[in-house]
């Protein structure tokens, strides 16, 4: 893997693609830096090198030029995380850019306007790929959430870089970690998939039951199996058209000696609201006009023991409606063991939106060995696809 460290940008210029999708709020002000803190420790080792940079990025669905999402409106937080005063460029590709790039002195970062402001950037275009690698010596990709696109910035520019193109500091961590886990894994391995649907999760159970020791299933998605099984789920999220595959899954994970851990109680609710009446139920017994909104003490027990136990964990959704103060309790504990179990030595992986929002929401960020930036491209590494952005470095 071809990274940084690989090459001294001591007087080059490195085109860089970062992922600076970040929530603005309507006053424009960046209301979550995270991505751009994780690109950080790329910058800061070429502005040491003494190279410069051109950043582009993303932000948003814009149609056509849109002001609200002009990348215009993070260049003064991009500055302060970055400790250098970052300069902008109202378009990505044209005469202006390119003599803004060409005037930049080592030490200096420059950022351009938002690729999608130009179709061109979704479809690939060769053209605009071109362009875009005139304005630098290196190509450095470091935006693992679009990594599974096969876009002009993260892809096709790859072409025009044929010896001088590396993985940024992030996407090689976000290798290595997903690496970690389904290729140099250390037994017991244990996956915790959460969330709604057993159609968002097919593909990667899976392709990680040969990885894995135990499977822990939770979230709406629990209910499938439950139903599945002949278990009475009352009003809770079903998805009927999934119960076959269900068995399936269960079938053969028993093949393949994986022990299946699917909770055994729920806290039910009489309503979807946070101030419904709530009791501790059997999984299988759960009454009409009830429906389960997260797992129980007894679930978490068993859970508690399995995680314990485990030396690589890889979590992905989480267990209730933690969005609700009153069904977020399952997904905190379950955090609070996988924490745990890092303390004291296992390797923890978190990944997919809900479950990274959750670990950030309730402090456990620090306390994970690595979580994932990417959710849809976690799943489809997860998943066992090659990403074309990972690809197009590998020269693949």
């Amino acid at each position: 893997m071809k990274t940084l460290s690989d090459i001294d940008f001591n007087g080059k210029k490195a085109v860089i693609r970062v992922d600076f999708n970040v929530p603005l709020d309507e006053d424009f002000n960046v209301t979550d830096d995270t991505r751009i803190e994780a690109a950080k420790p790329t910058i800061d080792k070429i502005l040491k090198d003494g190279g410069s940079m051109i950043l582009m990025s993303h932000l948003g669905r814009p149609k056509g030029k849109e002001d609200k999402y002009s990348l215009k409106h993070i260049v003064a937080k991009t500055s302060e995380i970055l400790g250098v005063e970052v300069k902008f460029v109202d378009d990505c590709i044209g005469d202006k850019v390119t003599q803004a790039a060409a005037g930049l002195k080592p030490g200096e970062v420059l950022l351009l306007e938002n690729l999608r402001f130009y179709k061109e950037e979704e479809a690939g275009d060769e053209g605009f790929a071109e362009k875009l690698s005139k304005l630098g010596d290196v190509y450095v990709n470091d935006a693992f959430g679009t990594a599974h696109r096969a876009h002009a910035s993260t892809t096709i520019i790859a072409n025009y870089f044929p010896e001088n193109k590396v993985f940024g500091t992030l996407l090689a961590k976000e290798i290595e970690s997903l690496d970690k886990v389904l290729k140099n894994s250390e037994k017991p391995v244990t996956a915790v998939l959460g969330g709604s649907k057993v159609s968002s999760k097919i593909t990667v159970i899976e392709n990680i039951l040969d990885k894995v020791d135990h499977l822990i299933i939770g979230g709406g998605m629990t209910f499938t199996f439950v139903k599945a099984q002949g278990g009475k789920i009352g009003d809770s999220i079903c998805e009927d058209d999934k119960q076959e595959l269900a068995l399936d899954i269960l079938k053969q994970a028993k093949e393949k000696g994986v022990q299946v851990h699917i909770p055994v109680d729920v806290i039910a609710a009489d309503g979807f609201k946070n101030d419904a009446n709530t009791k501790v139920v059997d999984v299988n017994e759960i009454p009409d006009g009830w429906q389960g909104l997260d797992a129980g003490p007894k679930s978490l027990e068993n859970f508690k023991k399995v995680i314990l136990e485990s030396k690589t964990i890889l979590w992905n959704g989480p267990l209730g409606v933690f969005e609700m103060e009153n069904f977020a309790k399952g997904t905190i504990t379950l955090g609070n063991f996988i924490a745990e179990a890092t303390e004291k030595g296992a390797f923890s992986l978190v990944g997919g939106g809900d479950s990274v929002a959750a670990v950030k929401q309730f402090g456990l960020e620090p306390k994970m060995s690595y979580v994932s930036t990417g959710g849809g491209a976690m799943l489809e590494m997860l998943e066992g696809k090659t990403l074309p952005g990972i690809a197009a470095i590998q020269g693949k």
